[in-house]
């Protein structure tokens, strides 16, 4: 018969690796990536006001692209939410991307109702992005979902004062309340919503919105 002390050692041991599994089983991680429908004077206004409504547009489907290669690789569920309509054919293929409508009357409303959605089925770890940031790689991904592990929010800040993503461990909807989104302060304000100590910030990284932003950047040279 084993002494106590064995019986002991064994329960121990037991314990710390089932503590080990339920860790690494309680995370169900989510990507969603929010993107426009890309449609000729409807997407990348911003960059059309001084380059066109083709290019803006040519650029726009670039990025998309892009954004849609970069995620792929990732080792998560994914999900992309279209601003209209789900397209069928284009660069998110369903057997990758499971493919949804954005609900919401403002960009708040809408990341909102995508985590709840996204914690109503079961994922634990989410995170969020947009498709305007050339600076995306599988890293930047993997460290965001990395940081849900320990917090309970991860932004990455961009360099206009918002945010290109945002994760969750949990739902937060103060987080997307009575924010003006677009400008300077939204970084700021959300921030604002969080004791320092509960989200973790990502390097700062610039979005592509202006003929300004592209002009660093070699591989939009054809375009202008």
């Amino acid at each position: 018969m084993p002494s106590a002390n064995a019986g002991a050692f064994i329960w121990l041991m037991a314990s710390k690796y089932m503590t080990k599994d339920q860790s690494t089983s309680r995370h169900k991680p989510l990507l969603i990536v929010f993107c426009k429908n890309p449609v000729l004077g409807l997407c990348k206004t911003r960059l059309a006001a001084t380059i066109g409504d083709a290019a803006a547009l040519s650029i726009y489907e670039f990025l998309l692209n892009h954004t849609a290669t970069i995620c792929s690789a990732l080792k998560t569920d994914k999900q992309v939410f279209y601003s209209h309509s789900v397209n069928s054919g284009d660069c998110w293929p369903e057997s990758t991307f499971q493919k949804k409508i954005q609900c919401g009357s403002d960009l708040g409303q809408r990341m909102n109702h995508a985590f709840a959605g996204g914690f109503d089925e079961g994922y634990t770890d989410i995170v969020l992005i947009g498709t305007d940031l050339y600076d995306l790689d599988i890293a930047l991904l993997e460290n965001a979902f990395e940081a849900l592990k320990q917090k309970e929010v991860v932004i990455g800040p961009s360099e206009d004062g918002g945010y290109y993503l945002i994760g969750l461990s949990r739902l937060n909807s103060e987080l997307f309340n009575n924010k003006n989104w677009s400008t300077s302060s939204v970084l700021s304000d959300t921030l604002s919503n969080l004791p320092p100590e509960s989200y973790h910030l990502l390097p700062k990284r610039n979005d592509i919105d202006t003929e300004a932003d592209l002009h660093p950047i070699d591989v939009f040279k054809p375009f202008l």
